[in-house]
């Protein structure tokens, strides 16, 4: 008898992991832990092992990275997503324990985080932002994973054989496992990174390049995927992109144009001699 593929996967998963009296501990909970961990050791590899800036300089790009990531995906979600609520109820912004994270804020919040940590420590702000794309990468691939967890932000009806019922949002046909999609792309894109920082010392020889790279395929990769994912919130139905889709191209235009300058400097500092051989 030929194997057969399933026609989908009935996705079942309870989010809590346990329960500790009245409080829940949820896998999505624990794989933003374990993305902190792992970028902590991403860091002490690159800045204490690597690069001999100490432990020092290692906590401090910790804290500012991981406060301002958190502050500004929670801003993101409540801003972008839900303003109208979360201005009439300041107060309730402060509920992360309640949900709601967008991956935009976190940037714009990770984005800043750097800047401080860059003068703080003066270093320059490129430095950073070249190598933080190898822990961003990792860490979203790892939260990802906690939206499959909580059954959440997935994709439309499909037919193709690794689709997901979604069980416990009332789902009974198929959908795009759209969380599993994005980890794949951003996991893929940490090994890009991986190697162009360790293997070819792209962030010494050309600042810049590493993190113009990391914009484009973080942020068009998920512009793709929202093509295939349910609307996050009502209002979004009614445009003619996803508000996601709006929101990353901004950071794909940045990073083609960083990109653009990065390669122009590293080619004015390190001119081709074939090339001024055959104009003079």
């Amino acid at each position: 008898m030929p194997f057969l593929l399933p026609l989908y996967v009935r996705w079942n998963v309870d989010p809590a992991l346990f329960q500790i009296g009245s409080r829940e501990i949820r896998y999505y909970g624990l794989l933003w832990a374990l993305a902190l961990a792992i970028g902590l050791y991403i860091f002490y590899i690159i800045i204490v092992k690597k690069e001999k800036l100490g432990e020092k300089v290692l906590d401090s790009v910790f804290w500012y990275a991981t406060i301002c990531l958190i502050v500004g995906a929670r801003l993101g979600h409540c801003l972008f997503y839900e303003p109208q609520y979360y201005l009439s109820h300041p107060l309730e912004m402060l509920y992360i324990w309640k949900g709601g994270l967008a991956s935009h804020g976190a940037a714009i919040g990770l984005l800043i985080g750097l800047w401080l940590f860059s003068r703080k420590n003066r270093l320059p702000y490129i430095w950073s932002l070249d190598r933080i794309g190898i822990v961003v990468a990792i860490g979203g691939a790892a939260i990802r994973l906690g939206n499959l967890m909580n059954s959440e932000i997935y994709g439309i009806p499909t037919s193709l054989p690794w689709g997901f019922v979604f069980v416990r949002n009332g789902e009974t046909v198929p959908m795009h496992p759209t969380q599993l999609y994005e980890a794949l792309a951003y996991l893929a894109i940490f090994f890009i990174l991986w190697y162009m920082y360790f293997k070819k010392d792209v962030a010494r020889k050309m600042p810049g390049v590493m993190f113009g790279v990391f914009l484009i395929l973080l942020f068009l990769s998920r512009f793709l995927i929202e093509f295939i994912k349910n609307p996050q919130e009502e209002f979004e139905t009614t445009m003619s992109l996803y508000m996601g889709q709006w929101l990353s191209i901004p950071f794909i235009l940045a990073g083609i144009v960083i990109l653009i300058a990065a390669l122009r400097k590293y080619r004015q500092r390190n001119p081709n001699p074939k090339l001024q051989r055959k104009h003079t």
